[in-house]
């Protein structure tokens, strides 16, 4: 699966040209995922799981993502809207699930999820995000047309920030739910902008606005960005999966597409009932390093995209050396589950040699457990898949 429009990109004028050069990349020094604050070595898997790996929990907390609020909006609602027990072709049951999170019901999440009939064990599920609405998903005119705030794309049917019905099926061709079903898997996406409309002011709209103190008007600097509203969302979605019996719990697959690639990582790290997490072209914020400084960077993060990070972030903009953690630590924070990085070849900006960094480097947690990482020193040829807990493959284009 491919999930998403495009590879992130930004629209300002005052930015610096991307280094894409591999002779200019930062080469600064990478902490060390085994090297905990007090200097001391992690040498088995207990120091990693009751001390290490809380502490670099923390930290991802309070320089990059923010901190989740552990309290629930109220008593969150499911409602099953519709039913279809003979969707595609009759391989699969629809529905389509409202999620009411406060007593004014706004704001509100659409699920879409998609079972397989016919089977007489409980199937695994894939959660995630989608870019474009339930409705661009799958070509089923009967599914709702999301409501919610857009990017404009006159080409796909997104005009005035709204979805249009030329909007349908407009990105079917990233979503093989049939072949999904057809290998005995579910599939469970929402609009990602349900959580949280992706724009500079979206937290006045989205779920991060009930958890403002009386009187604060804007996130604290270690409270958490859209990124974190978005993985917050991928564990609401989790826990409705929890309650269906055709559904195997313990057989979530979280995965994403670039910003929601970096969301899927960020939910795998802080939910452990996502079985398996994938990230997808996901770059830096995601699997890239921060520290090779190569195409995306924290400065084009914050300057671009203000709303995805918590404040402290902010001050690593052009100022990677300060920050005392990288991606491959978050990385890491999945072992012992398993955790599968996808690059493209052709997608500098997400540094495809970064992301398979990320993962080689978090290989060391996984030797803790026993367990096989990437296994390999150098990146793969293009288009061919390495590893075992964790993999990594890049493909053609």
């Amino acid at each position: 699966m491919v999930l998403g429009f495009c590879a992130t990109s930004w629209a300002t004028d005052d930015r610096p040209l991307p280094n894409y050069d591999e002779d200019k990349v930062g080469n600064l020094p990478i902490p060390d995922v085994l090297t905990c604050e007090d200097g001391s070595k992690v040498t088995t898997k207990e120091q990693w799981l009751f001390k290490r790996r809380p502490e670099l929990m923390r930290l991802f907390e309070r320089e990059e993502y923010g901190k989740t609020p552990s309290a629930r909006l109220g008593k969150t609602r499911y409602v099953v809207t519709s039913v279809d027990r003979g969707a595609l072709g009759g391989r699969a049951t629809k529905q389509e699930v409202t999620v009411f999170f406060t007593e004014n019901d706004s704001p509100r999440a659409e699920l879409l999820v998609y079972l397989p009939n016919g089977r007489t064990q409980a199937s695994p599920c894939f959660v995630s995000l989608n870019f474009g609405g339930n409705h661009a998903v799958i070509d089923d005119p009967s599914i709702k047309l999301a409501q919610g705030w857009f990017r404009d794309d006159e080409k796909k049917g997104y005009i005035g920030n709204r979805a249009t019905e030329k909007s349908r099926a407009s990105s079917s061709e990233r979503w093989p739910i049939s072949e999904i079903i057809e290998r005995g898997y579910g599939v469970c996406t929402a609009y990602y902008g349900d959580f949280e409309p992706d724009h500079p002011e979206g937290f006045r709209e989205g779920v991060r606005r009930h958890f403002l103190e009386p009187g604060q008007t804007e996130p604290g600097l270690d409270q958490w960005g859209a990124i974190g509203a978005w993985a917050w969302g991928l564990s609401r979605m989790a826990d409705y999966l929890q309650t269906l019996p055709q559904v195997d719990g313990k057989k979530l697959a979280v995965l994403g597409h670039s910003r929601l690639g970096k969301t899927s990582l960020w939910a795998g790290a802080q939910d452990e009932r996502f079985g398996i997490v994938i990230s997808n072209d996901s770059g830096a914020g995601g699997a890239a390093l921060h520290k090779r400084i190569f195409g995306e960077t924290a400065f084009v993060l914050n300057k671009s995209f203000p709303n995805w990070f918590d404040g402290n972030f902010k001050r690593y903009s052009n100022n990677e050396r300060a920050l005392v953690i990288d991606q491959h630590e978050l990385i890491a924070l999945m072992a012992p589950r398993p955790v599968y990085i996808a690059s493209a070849t052709e997608d500098l900006w997400a540094d495809p040699k970064g992301e398979f960094l990320g993962g080689r480097l978090a290989d060391a947690v996984y030797d803790l457990f026993g367990l096989k990482g990437l296994g390999a020193a150098e990146m793969p040829p293009a288009d061919m898949s390495i590893g075992d807990f964790s993999g990594y493959h890049a493909r053609t284009g």
